[in-house]
């Protein structure tokens, strides 16, 4: 870092008259090169710090100008902070405060030597007599549990049951093997607290391009489910267009019971690539349920107007088809149509 001092004083003083000024972007360039050290390679130091000295003094010379400009303005182009700010701000650090102490010890520690003092997984590992790749998992779940807490501490609420947390957890975690194990979809469906707090969960997720999920609670929802599943298995550029119009139709059929009984739940439409290419179909809500589904998967069962398909006949467009509903609890159906010959 001393070595740059000189470069950096020369750069800057090329574009600045002015001493002070001067002396406080060449700081300024200082400070930010040395806390990028961590990350940038030693041979990048040098063009690392000649950048980072013209942005400083580009982004001094914009500042001053725009304030001149503005000097006749009885407006005061910095605006203040809102009353607030401060008690947000305290509310949220006694938020993560909280959900940090609901870590247990070892993942807290870690986790603060790692994201606070810059312990990378290596060194941490030899400390713990680990490995970096455990505890790379380690501060992985760490986080994951760490966002759950605060969104917890944050609202001041607790999970009404005991499913919420292991839901919530995995949902963060993005572990969608884990999600399938504690159905984290229809559990999202009957618990208002959840889905609540779930949104942010989902919101920091890159979005999927091999899934797409589309709540469902109207007329509208069946043309969108439909037009997903279309969309998606025709990206695989397995399926024919007869294909695609057989899984766009099952779709709609399915989707339109969950609006006609149900009101409103879900439909999730995602890419399969085992045990071969091919897309499945999950269609869930939290209605009334069957009372009788072997009655209901009956060609000619129908209590509404549909096109005459119905479940029985969504079944037969698709490879493989299963339906779980219990009364009072609502109903799944997953299909799943695999390229190639049936």
């Amino acid at each position: 870092m001393a070595s740059l001092i000189p470069m950096v004083r020369r750069i800057v003083a090329a574009r600045v008259d002015d001493a002070a000024m001067a002396d406080d972007l060449v700081q300024e360039t200082l400070v930010r090169v040395l806390a990028a050290a961590g990350r940038v390679d030693a041979g990048m130091l040098e063009p690392y710090a000649i950048a980072t000295a013209r942005n400083v003094v580009a982004t001094a010379w914009r500042d001053r100008d725009r304030q001149r400009r503005n000097q006749h303005r009885v407006v005061d182009l910095d605006t203040p902070d809102p009353p607030d700010t401060e008690l947000l701000a305290s509310e949220e650090r006694a938020a993560v405060a909280e959900a940090l102490a609901r870590l247990g010890d070892r993942d807290r520690e870690a986790l603060l030597a790692h994201e606070v003092s810059g312990r990378d997984t290596r060194s941490l590992a030899a400390e713990l007599g680990s490995t970096p790749g455990a505890v790379a998992a380690q501060l992985h779940r760490a986080r994951a549990r760490l966002r759950v807490e605060y969104l917890l501490a944050r609202d001041h609420t607790e999970p009404p049951t005991d499913r919420c947390r292991p839901v919530l957890l995995a949902l963060s975690s993005g572990d969608r093997r884990r999600q399938r194990e504690v159905e984290a979809g229809r559990h999202l469906l009957e618990c208002d607290a959840c889905a609540g707090l779930s949104q942010p969960l989902l919101d920091r997720a890159p979005p999927r391009e091999d899934a797409v999920r589309i709540p469902v609670d109207g007329d509208g929802d069946v043309v969108a489910a439909r037009q997903a599943a279309r969309e998606l298995a025709a990206r695989l550029g397995c399926f024919s267009r007869t294909d695609l119009t057989l899984i766009a139709t099952a779709v709609s059929e399915v989707t339109r019971n969950i609006v006609k009984f149900a009101g409103s739940g879900e439909v999730v439409v995602e890419v399969l690539e085992e045990p071969r290419t091919g897309v499945r179909v999950t269609a869930r809500d939290t209605g009334p349920g069957i009372p009788d589904v072997e009655r209901a998967l009956q060609d000619g069962y129908s209590t509404y107007a549909g096109l005459g398909l119905g479940l029985p006949g969504a079944r037969r467009l698709m490879d493989e088809f299963a339906i779980a509903s219990e009364v009072g609890r609502g109903t799944t159906v997953t299909m799943t149509r695999w390229c190639g010959e049936r």
